[in-house]
């Protein structure tokens, strides 16, 4: 099982007080690209990799119920932006 990530971009334009070390000063990663993508994907942090950090949310009984979070979290971020358009 692996997560299906959309590359939408959004949790890298989010990271404001969560992960400060990668924040450009304005909430969005300093690896993000003009395009949405991960500059440094392939040896981005630990924190950015899904897969790999279920280990870290020991609060999550299994894979799927880690991933379900995640994919809600991402749907919340997606709304967000949908609002954040129809204001322009």
């Amino acid at each position: 099982m692996k997560f299906k990530c959309k590359k939408c971009g959004e949790c890298c334009r989010h990271i404001g007080g969560i992960i400060p070390e990668l924040d450009r000063g304005d909430g969005v990663c300093k690896h993000l690209t003009n395009e949405g993508l991960c500059a440094v994907y392939e040896s981005r942090p630990l924190i950015c990799r899904v897969d790999d950090n279920y280990a870290a949310f020991p609060e999550f009984k299994t894979k799927r119920e880690y991933y379900d979070y995640m994919y809600s979290f991402c749907e919340k971020l997606m709304q967000m932006k949908q609002e954040r358009e129809k204001e322009v």
